[in-house]
């Protein structure tokens, strides 16, 4: 018998094979989460910074992979993270969990292209020039709104274009300066150079009875924010109950080095009384290759790193809000949100999009120092996205127990204690770390306390309060009928209708 046929002689149906193995799937984690703009904020911490780093990784990291892969794996269906709280709480819910997806990435737009201002700045010759460049916020605001709107118009060309920026501005910009880091780091501490930080083991643990010192270090979370989005993978590995997990643990391992032994290496040359959020990466780097006798590679560098974050924005300025297009066109956003271009881009979102992005980045111009502006922003993005996962982690333990028969080819190991624990954790570990978001870290100016905690506060207030208000205008009329009718129903509305 053909082995192309069945027994009856039709057609056998092709068999999909996943291809995915342990450590294919890792490198994509590692490449959606790694980004080294944040370090210097940690570099403040010194060793203790290694403390933080592994707390996050085992009570955020862990339970957002495990989650987020049986809730893709249950409920595979167009939405996302809409899909999942819509499931479990409701549309209101579920819209603004992905609306809060969305708008936390396009705040966060200012804070990671500022990166790639001081990156510009820092290819000239001299570093005090370069220095000084990097901190006038009106060249800060003008490379934001350029690069931003480049971006913008590279997506309007479709995938083709921006896919290609993507993949070779993933490799140039982020993983080969992570490497030359650590490896310049550890070869400098190696060789007996005096450093600018303590490697004392007493020193790796934190004084936990400061609060100071675990308001900046919420931050850590969101370093591991993104796993998520790889959970859609899961169905493509050849042994998801086996495999996933162990490279989920591959991918923690390498990211929480990456980041630990990058922040060491700033720390080992940057006193933390010098540390900037904005430049300290590039001196560092810059430092290092002198002392290694290579000073022109400072220069190339930042053209890698400035080049590594247009490919990240061009990345994230079409993803997301594609996520959002397919909701808004089952009939939750107006129609002048819905349109889309003749390479079926999104330009009604994106210029909405790049509307919010020039009014947040004025604040450069405006707050008493771009350090100020990035830190408050960079907050806000951190607020925003960890209520999205508290619902996310609440949306996972209810329909563990309301849908316990739905098949889910991933399921968090243990069962519903199981479930309870991981996802709890991660509920518990996102709350925590929201509330400490609002509180002023003394490491860092801010300028007034009361202006920092008051910016948030409206921030967050005005950011959830627009989905709401939204949700509660839509009108029939905003529906596409072909998305509408591709859109599957939830299992409460099919429940209703029977």
């Amino acid at each position: 018998m053909d082995k192309t046929t069945n027994k009856d002689g039709t057609p056998r149906r092709a068999v999909p094979m996943a291809t995915l193995g342990v450590f294919t799937l890792a490198m994509i984690n590692v490449a959606a989460i790694v980004s080294l703009r944040g370090l210097p904020a940690e570099t403040t911490y010194g060793l203790s910074s290694a403390f933080y780093y592994l707390f996050a990784a085992v009570f955020f990291l862990v339970p957002v992979s495990l989650v987020a892969a049986e809730l893709t794996t249950g409920w595979p269906q167009k939405g996302g993270v809409f899909r999942w709280v819509g499931e479990a709480f409701g549309t209101r819910l579920g819209f603004l969990a992905i609306w809060l997806q969305w708008i936390q990435t396009t705040i966060w737009f200012p804070t990671v292209l500022t990166f790639a201002a001081v990156s510009i700045a820092f290819i000239g010759p001299d570093q005090s020039w370069d220095s000084a460049l990097a901190a006038n916020s009106h060249y800060v605001l003008v490379v934001v709104l350029v690069v931003y709107w480049l971006a913008t118009l590279l997506n309007l060309r479709g995938m083709e274009t921006s896919g290609s920026i993507t993949k070779w501005g993933g490799l140039l910009g982020t993983v080969v300066p992570a490497a030359l880091l650590v490896l310049m780091g550890m070869v400098y501490w190696g060789q007996g150079n005096a450093i600018d930080i303590s490697m004392q083991p007493r020193d790796f643990w934190p004084d936990l009875s400061k609060f100071s010192n675990i308001v900046l270090a919420a931050s850590i979370f969101l370093f591991y924010a993104g796993m998520e989005m790889s959970a859609v993978h899961v169905k493509d590995v050849r042994n998801p109950g086996r495999d996933y997990p162990l490279a989920i643990g591959v991918a923690a391992v390498m990211t929480v080095c990456i980041f630990v032994f990058g922040t060491l290496a700033i720390g080992f040359i940057i006193p933390t009384k010098d540390i900037n959020l904005v430049q300290s990466l590039l001196v560092a780097f810059d430092r290092l290759f002198a002392y290694f006798e290579v000073p022109w590679m400072g220069n190339v560098l930042a053209i890698f790193l400035a080049f590594g974050v247009l490919a990240q924005v061009v990345a994230w300025v079409g993803g997301p809000s594609k996520g959002l297009l397919q909701v808004g066109k089952a009939g939750y956003l107006p129609q002048f949100l819905q349109r889309t271009n003749r390479n079926g881009v999104q330009v009604g979102i994106l210029i909405m999009q790049g509307c919010i992005v020039t009014l947040l980045s004025i604040l450069f111009v405006v707050l008493p120092s771009v350090q100020t502006a990035y830190q408050i922003i960079s907050q806000l993005t951190i607020i925003l996205y960890l209520i999205m996962y508290i619902l996310m982690f609440a949306a996972a333990i209810y329909l563990r127990h309301r849908e316990p028969n739905v098949p889910r080819v991933f399921r968090v190991p243990g069962g519903n204690v199981g479930m309870w624990i991981v996802g709890g954790v991660g509920l518990l570990s996102s709350l925590l770390a929201l509330l400490f978001s609002f509180i002023p870290p003394s490491q860092i100016p801010v300028g007034s306390p009361a202006v920092y905690v008051g910016i948030l506060i409206i921030g967050t207030i005005i950011f959830v309060g627009i989905p709401m208000v939204i949700y509660a205008m839509r009108r029939p009329s905003w529906e596409d009928s072909a998305t509408t009718a591709d859109f599957e129903p939830f299992s409460w509305e099919q429940n209703k209708k029977d």
